[in-house]
């Protein structure tokens, strides 16, 4: 039964660049895709992120700060900068946001096959790399399984209607898929997020969770629907929320035997009692993300701990 994951992860590094009245540029390593492979390695697994970085001093940080964890970065040669978010504060908070971002991912052949792939974000959508992230998934998926998380910038998925269709590809070729209710609510305008993830569920694949915020989780399986609340705690920031909860989704399915080939059809027939244990985990890895400034998700010993004051 696998527990520990070998993971390979497709897609963007972001530098979030903030900047306050009469302060230095605050920078953090950032990026969906990213956080996702460096949460999942804290928590004891294997992660390769197939992404681009550029030469320059935001490309360093996010290599240093993936390595810190232990995540393998591939990239595929391209020296365009650092794709970088900016947020501007004013006096008065307000925020505006300037996005440098490119992603021409080219083909990288990879030294071995993983267990489990994921995606999501930027990287299935813009292109030309989103095309490049298809291919990839489309060709793994025999020998691995596959999940997949939207994470929706609306300044950045173009045209509403070809952004719906790729996300609707990608969940189609997915086992596993994560969203927000603010994803969907962007997706879908106001059509309720349980009747998209069962719509979802009937394209393909076995779960389909949704996080709600302070409000909980959800998670729609064939056998119906569970949820669980959120966990207390007390909110720093919410940066990296939802990444960590899709670590956590990874750590615990795999921890379940769920996930690569040999588990794609125990997670087909997963049973309530399973589902409901992967969501604490993955709450409680968000938990613990909020309760601290940036995108910085537990290790397992935080995670169990975190799990042992439910």
């Amino acid at each position: 039964m696998l527990d520990r994951l070998d993971l390979l992860v497709i897609g963007e590094c972001v530098a979030d660049i903030v900047r306050l009245p009469g302060a230095p540029d605050q920078v953090y390593p950032g990026g969906s895709p990213a956080n996702v492979a460096y949460g999942v390695a804290r928590l004891g697994h294997g992660a390769t992120l197939l992404t681009q970085l550029g030469p320059d001093d935001n490309g360093r940080l996010i290599r240093d700060h993936l390595a810190g964890a232990g995540v393998e970065v591939r990239t595929d040669g391209a020296t365009a900068p650092t794709p970088s978010a900016a947020v501007t504060l004013d006096r008065a908070g307000r925020a505006a946001y300037t996005f440098e971002i490119t992603w021409t991912l080219a083909p990288v052949s990879l030294d071995r096959t993983p267990h489990h792939v994921h995606t999501g974000s930027i990287a299935t959508v813009r292109e030309p790399g989103a095309a490049t992230v298809l291919a990839a998934v489309e060709s793994l998926r025999t020998s691995a399984t596959i999940s997949y998380d939207p994470n929706v910038r609306p300044e950045l998925m173009g045209d509403h209607d070809a952004a719906v269709r790729k996300v609707e590809r990608c969940v189609a070729l997915s086992d596993v898929v994560k969203a927000s209710d603010e994803d969907l609510e962007w997706l879908y305008p106001g059509q309720e997020p349980e009747r998209v993830a069962e719509r979802w569920l009937a394209a393909g694949p076995a779960v389909v969770l949704v996080t709600r915020g302070g409000d909980g989780a959800l998670a729609v399986v064939p056998g119906g629907q569970v949820a669980v609340e959120a966990l207390p705690t007390v909110v720093v920031d919410t940066v990296g929320a939802g990444d960590a909860f899709m670590s956590g989704t990874l750590h615990a399915l795999a921890s379940h035997g769920l996930l690569g080939t040999d588990g794609r059809e125990r997670l087909r027939s997963v049973d309530r009692a399973t589902v409901t244990d992967v969501l604490r985990h993955a709450a409680a890895c968000a938990a613990v993300t909020v309760a601290r400034s940036g995108a910085n998700p537990p290790d397992e010993t935080e995670l169990e701990a975190a799990l042992a004051r439910c």
